[in-house]
């Protein structure tokens, strides 16, 4: 894959961001920091990142002339999720910098593309197989067992399109799904833990990787993120090698979240790609001299990017739902609290509000922190 841009942009130089979400708005707070004028498109008037950026263009991601109206007014292009339009971002191409390029975009949009280009890499992933009919998904629990999971093979996160195949009572729902689109098979793996790692690489083409951090999940949704992992230096290794690897074959441009599954103290699988900041690398706003986002804004306008320090162990918790509310009432007790409110437009279940990251030297002391917000919901 062949590196987008060399070119330097400088302040007060527009960004424009496809995607108007959380990381959007934390990607948007960096950059008008560092002097850079920010645009975003995104269908929901005022969205998080919108509102804290110069100008919003509210409109259907799938709206080509609004992404190119977005690519006219902006010296350079960036996303904040996966499902951006391939063929809408070539031709906004030839109107401004795209640095992460559309490659990035097209393995990992889609699992098989990004589980087929793990595994030619020589890096270790869960065995997989792709699921299109019921022949195809008879030859693909041939090959794999039960249990496994299966899965769309795009747009699927937070455990949408997902569902867990132990035996042949669960194949009349995994018809359903694959009826609906074209899905992945992967074999369920045992594992002791769950981890995350940004990394980003320069326009010098130098890489740079994030602590390994460790992560926690209920109902599919990340939920606790403890950083630096615990784990022990050999699965650091292997995961630092993991994404300098993955870089390299990308020639990767912004930060790109790889999430492992870590088997024992010296095997892990890599689960998933991201290829933007991820929640489990919020902590870094706080807890490193760069945070994953200004890495990011640095990495895509072609700005040199220091060596990562973590000073202070870090505890990050996702405010899900009426999480956030309870937050709230809780800031006045809490001075230890960073504390993160999104400003979405509605307070649902499950759905990412906001984040508290607490820093200290005692882990356990950290997750006491926010056990007041302890809930289902």
């Amino acid at each position: 894959m062949s590196n987008n841009s060399t070119k330097v942009i400088l302040p007060p130089a527009t960004i424009g961001i496809v995607g108007g979400g959380q990381l959007g708005q934390m990607m948007a707070l960096s950059a008008k920091t560092m002097g850079y004028k920010v645009g975003v498109l995104d269908p929901t008037p005022h969205a998080p990142a919108g509102q804290v950026a110069d100008f919003q263009i509210t409109a259907a991601y799938t709206d080509t002339t609004a992404l190119m109206e977005l690519a006219q007014r902006s010296a350079v292009l960036t996303y904040e999720f996966e499902n951006v339009d391939e063929q809408a971002l070539i031709r906004a191409q030839t109107v401004t910098e795209l640095p992460q390029g559309t490659e990035l975009l097209h393995i990992t949009g889609d699992r098989l593309n990004e589980k087929n280009f793990l595994r030619s890499a020589g890096l270790p992933v869960t065995n997989f197989a792709a699921v299109t009919d019921s022949a195809s998904l008879t030859a693909a629990i041939n090959q794999i067992g039960y249990p496994a999971i299966l899965k769309t093979a795009a747009g699927g996160y937070d455990g949408h399109g997902q569902l867990d195949l132990n035996g042949a009572a669960n194949l009349p729902a995994a018809a359903k799904l694959y009826q609906q689109a074209g899905c992945i098979l992967e074999a369920r793996q045992k594992f002791i833990g769950e981890a995350a790692m940004m990394v980003t690489r320069t326009a010098a083409g130098k890489i740079i990787t994030f602590p390994l951090v460790e992560d926690f999940h209920k109902h599919h949704i990340l939920h606790t993120t403890i950083a630096p992992a615990r784990f022990g230096g050999t699965i650091e290794e292997l995961a630092k090698a993991a994404a300098v690897k993955i870089a390299a074959e990308l020639n990767l441009r912004g930060v790109l979240g790889i999430e492992f599954f870590i088997l024992d103290e010296q095997h892990l699988l890599i689960n998933e790609l991201a290829p933007r900041p991820h929640n489990s690398g919020h902590y870094s706003i706080e807890a490193c001299n760069i945070s994953q986002f200004e890495a990011h804004i640095r990495s895509i306008c072609g700005l040199p990017i220091p060596a990562i320090k973590q000073e202070k162990t870090a505890v990050m918790t996702n405010l899900l739902g009426s999480d956030l509310t309870k937050a709230r009432q809780l800031l006045v007790d809490h001075p230890e609290w960073h504390f993160h409110d999104y400003g979405k437009d509605a307070v649902r279940p499950q759905r990412k509000l906001g984040h508290i990251t607490v820093l200290g030297d005692n882990v356990e002391q950290l997750l006491a922190s926010t056990q007041a917000l302890k809930g289902d919901d």
